[in-house]
Order: structure tokens, then C-alpha cells, then sequence
């Protein structure tokens, strides 16, 4: 039998405590997607940013439909705005004195020069951004578990960078900062909020330096830098 590989994600205290989530053990769960939901997603980053110009389907998704919607760099926004559709067509799995909706999404955003294309997208270096919209966005259904602002993923134990043009290794969730904070959550009714986080890739020393200190002195730290969701790969 193979072994197992555990994924890690560092919990948001000051102390960097480690939590590893075992790979589920339940079998494929096919996932149509919800149109009604997808239409309110794209409808609220639309009013909020602009609307999505095309989007990377799922032909066949697991636990949930995950799409990846892109709003094309403009005069004002002059780069890409990618955000995911389909994480939150499940509740996370929140601690149980959590207050919050247990729905979210997440996006980032890339320079208006990335390559977006299936041929680009044959070089990892032009596709990982996209894989961790999509790794992230499955990710708390697939280990049972939740992701939240502060929260951490590296990419593997020990991280290893996700291409070969970064040495960027580990994925931070945080408060959006170019898109205005009207995009931070959707009002779906009156029992459904969801929760828009953006992705911020961070290189291994800054993972660790968020386990030792936190996230809220590692986000002064990034702010200092005018580090955004926008990414920048030679930062």
C-alpha cells in the first residue's frame, strides 16, 4: 500500500500551530455545479470589478465544481482578476463555535502580460496560479476542514516551489486589497454569506516567519512591500 501524504496548513494563532489533514478516504463524489449560485458569484465580482471575460471549465469535477473565471486587465485594472466558482456549493467544515458562513472563494490576480492559453498552459510556469485557485478551492472539502483569512498552504512537507520560473512554495489567504472591499462577501440570503479571500503566494522564508510571529505581523511586513494579491514573481 502507497503511503499517504499528509497535506499541512498552519492554523491563525501566534504561536504557528501545525495542523495536518489525513487525504480523505471516501470514494469520487461527482459534482454537476450550481448554476443559480455561479450566476451570483460572477453577477457580484461583475458590479464589484467587471465582468468575467472567460472561464476555465471543470468537464469532470470531484466533491465540487470548480470554475475559474477571468476579468481581463482595463485601463483602470490594468491586470487579470482570476476568482473561483463552486467552493462555496459546500459549507467548509468550521470549528463548532465558529460565527462566520461557512462559504468561500478565492481569487488573485496576474500581471496583463501571463500567458492564458491551453498551449501557455502546457509549461507549469504559466499554469500554477490557476492549479492553486483550484487546489485551494477543493481543498477544505477534500480534507474535511475550512480556510480563512490568516491561514496558510504550503505546497507539500517540506514546500517545494510551485514552477520552476518561483521560488514562491506556500499559498497565504488574506483580505483582498485591489479589488475594493465591497467584494469581501456576498449576501446570498438572509442564512448565506460568501466570503471572497485573496491567494498570496509567499516564499519559505516568509511561511516561517508567519508560523513563528503570526500572520498579522508577517501582513505588515508584505504591506511594507505594497504586496497584493497581484502577483509578482520576481518580488
Amino acid at each position: 500500500m502507497a503511503k499517504r501524504r499528509r497535506r499541512r496548513e498552519d492554523a491563525d494563532d501566534p504561536q504557528g500551530q501545525s495542523i495536518y489533514h489525513e487525504p480523505r478516504m471516501r470514494d469520487f463524489e461527482f459534482a454537476p455545479g450550481d448554476p443559480e449560485r455561479i450566476d451570483k458569484i460572477t453577477d457580484h465580482v461583475a458590479r464589484c470589478i467587471g465582468a468575467p471575460d472567460f472561464v476555465f471549465h471543470e468537464i469532470v469535477s470531484d466533491l465540487v465544481h470548480v470554475d475559474v473565471h477571468v476579468v481581463q486587465p482595463t485601463p483602470q485594472r490594468p491586470y487579470y482578476t482570476l476568482f473561483t466558482s463552486g467552493m462555496s456549493d459546500r459549507p467548509m467544515t468550521v470549528p463548532e463555535d465558529w460565527s462566520e458562513s461557512p462559504f468561500a472563494e478565492v481569487l488573485l490576480c496576474l500581471p496583463q502580460d501571463w500567458q492564458l492559453s491551453d498551449e501557455a498552459f502546457a509549461d507549469e510556469s504559466w499554469y500554477w496560479p490557476i492549479r492553486w485557485l483550484k487546489i485551494l478551492a477543493r481543498l477544505p472539502h477534500e480534507y474535511e476542514t475550512w480556510l480563512w483569512d490568516g491561514h496558510t498552504v504550503p505546497n507539500g512537507d517540506p514546500p517545494e516551489p510551485f514552477a520552476p520560473n518561483t521560488e514562491m512554495c506556500c499559498m497565504a489567504l488574506a483580505p483582498p486589497l485591489l479589488c475594493g472591499e465591497e467584494i469581501r462577501v456576498l449576501e446570498v440570503d438572509a442564512q448565506t454569506q460568501i466570503h471572497f479571500f485573496a491567494a498570496v503566494p509567499l516564499y519559505r522564508e516568509e511561511m516561517l516567519y508567519k508560523l513563528r510571529h503570526g500572520m498579522e505581523k508577517l501582513s505588515k511586513r508584505l504591506a511594507r512591500h505594497e504586496v497584493t494579491e497581484l502577483l509578482d514573481p520576481e518580488r
